[in-house]
């Protein structure tokens, strides 16, 4: 579908979903755990829904109700799904439960969308060899899905590229089911707080793992079992970006509900990192923020990316309103996910009139700049979408989005809550 973004701005309170990093954790924890777990607002959507996908396959028991989940677990004792695995557009399914094929005795096939065959996952197919699966690529010289995977897994000594915390994660959510302890040596650890957010995951359900403040290296002792038990899912900070930022660049005065300060997920520094810019908010409450827009936005700053890669669309967006040069820097991983969202973004600001460019693995943004209408496409990457439409609410005209469907990968209900809280956006459906 098409979406038509007018100028305008934000009013009122809006709530983001459930984290997806926190519901894909959870649906694959219930599903390695003995017992009946229930997760409480899960991300009922594009993600969420592949992880789930990927729980029955493996032999779960998911009950599906309003607003929550109960999963009825294996207890480490999978099953070997009965058809390819399509995680559809989720990378962090594709990478997570490929660890999780290692511990069945039997050949899982694990494949998604054009997007997520274009993914590396070769350093992850390697790291399972070496823990004494079996692990290989149906592609030769690809190094993307599909992927085929067969247990089980012994456990050793292993050394991972750490640039995409997702190949950290997969390993460690699956070494306590490994036949014995696993250590998990770190090259180049970015991303820490996804890596925080599976360690927080894995204690919760009764799991320790032995690691450094650095995060280079995790020692984890097999033939352990997780608990099952009763979770509500965090809303996504990575989500509430977009709202941010879009009321940060307009005559907005939006309140976000629902969201948990003291949260491990990294992106909550996107709330410092507009402070920085001179955005006026603050903290409301113990779970709300309130911005009011139309502040006089400064640059002139570098800001490092090494953490949280997935703030890099709306941040680029807020770049282009501020004055002075601001530059991303540690960009290499934002580079492999749905898209190169480094030239993605750098390509349809520009395209709007604004004025980015790339040095390496760093983007440079001059601003401030008038934001122009015009067409511009998704590229099929959810942030893309909403940070485009951030983008369009403080245009000089309209700004038509297209493929812009994707944006329920990760925000469910993304345009209408936008509209409810004021923008004027207008849905054009694909025609047949």
């Amino acid at each position: 579908m098409n979406v038509h973004v007018k100028p305008g701005f934000l009013k009122g309170s809006l709530q983001v979903p459930g984290s997806k990093s926190h519901t894909i954790r959870s649906v694959l924890l219930a599903t390695l755990a003995g017992g009946r777990t229930c997760i409480e607002n899960p991300l009922a959507s594009g993600d969420g829904l592949s992880a789930l996908a990927a729980s029955r396959a493996f032999g779960a028991i998911v009950k599906e109700e309003e607003n929550r989940w109960v999963v009825q677990g294996r207890g480490g004792i999978l099953q070997v799904p009965s058809n390819v695995l399509d995680t559809g557009n989720s990378g962090t399914t594709t990478c997570l439960f490929t660890s999780v094929a290692s511990l069945v005795d039997g050949y899982t096939v694990i494949t998604g969308d054009e997007q997520i065959r274009r993914r590396p996952i070769m350093p992850l197919v390697d790291a399972l060899n070496a823990l004494g699966a079996t692990a290989f690529l149906t592609r030769g010289g690809q190094g993307c899905p599909p992927v085929v995977v067969k247990g089980v897994l012994q456990g050793g000594t292993v050394t991972i590229e750490g640039k995409n915390s997702q190949y950290v994660s997969s390993l460690l959510l699956s070494a306590p089911l490994a036949k014995r302890t696993t250590v998990i040596q770190v090259v180049n650890a970015l991303e820490k707080p996804y890596v925080q957010l599976t360690l927080d995951w894995m204690k919760r359900l009764g799991i320790e793992v032995a690691n450094p403040a650095d995060y280079t290296q995790f020692v984890v002792e097999g033939g352990q079992q997780y608990q099952s038990g009763d979770f509500t899912i965090p809303s996504d900070w990575s989500a509430v970006a977009f709202p941010l930022v879009a009321a940060a660049i307009t005559r907005s005065d939006l309140v976000l509900t629902g969201l948990d300060f003291s949260d491990s997920q990294g992106d909550k520094r996107v709330v410092d990192i507009l402070a920085r810019f001179g955005a006026n908010v603050y903290r409301q409450n113990e779970s709300e923020l309130h911005i009011v827009g139309g502040e006089r936005l400064k640059g002139g700053l570098t800001i490092d990316l090494s953490d949280i890669p997935d703030a890099l669309p709306a941040l680029s967006v807020l770049a282009t309103q501020a004055e002075g040069r601001t530059v991303f820097v540690n960009l290499e991983h934002v580079r492999q996910k749905e898209t190169d969202r480094v030239a993605e973004m750098t390509a349809k600001l520009n395209s709007l009139g604004c004025s980015l460019h790339i040095e390496q693995d760093s983007l440079v943004v001059d601003g401030p700049t008038a934001i122009q209408g015009g067409i511009v496409s998704s590229s099929g990457d959810h942030r893309i979408a909403m940070a485009l439409v951030a983008a369009g609410l403080a245009a000089e005209g309209e700004v038509v989005i297209t493929d812009a469907q994707c944006a329920d990968v990760s925000f469910p209900g993304f345009f209408s809550k936008f509209a409810a809280c004021g923008a004027g956006l207008l849905i054009e459906e694909a025609q047949d």
